[in-house]
């Protein structure tokens, strides 16, 4: 069974700044949820082949996603997964006539049935809460980003 939340947000700036959102690590942890915390796994980059961790901040586990970099190419980053969710997270900037068009598809399946039955009782509503939300920080950032550069 796989799990797939889609979401997506018009964004007024152009698709090299909201790009530059997801693929500069310190603009990337001002729209991150706070109790996420990325880390690369030597030099970051986002390039295909080039590892990071997605470390989620609770106290004692800190559940941890290992990531690798499958799909590449201008506008497009796909982070493949594995850990307690394995699966894709997908980031595609979509250059539209006033701005863009940032779409996120996260798909996973949880192969683990308790942590399966945990995250459909608990947490995937609040998953796709903090997606939107993530989203509007980026716009945000993005915008900015935009306005500075220009």
């Amino acid at each position: 069974m796989t799990n797939k939340f889609e979401q997506s947000i018009q964004i007024n700036a152009s698709a090299i700044a909201v790009e530059r959102c997801i693929t500069d690590l310190a603009l990337m942890h001002r729209w991150l949820n706070p109790a996420l915390r990325c880390e690369p796994v030597g030099d970051w980059s986002t390039e295909i082949g080039c590892q990071s961790r997605f470390v989620i901040q609770v106290p004692v586990l800190q559940p941890t996603l290992n990531s690798v970099v499958v799909e590449r190419e201008p506008g497009l980053v796909v982070w493949q997964f594995k850990g307690f969710f394995e699966g894709r997270d997908r980031w595609e900037c979509n250059p539209e006539l006033e701005g863009t068009r940032l779409v996120n598809r996260f798909e996973f399946n949880i192969p683990n049935p308790l942590v399966r039955f945990g995250f459909n009782t608990f947490a995937a509503k609040l998953t796709q809460q903090d997606m939107q939300a993530q989203l509007r920080r980026l716009k945000n950032v993005a915008e900015e980003v935009y306005r500075v550069g220009r």
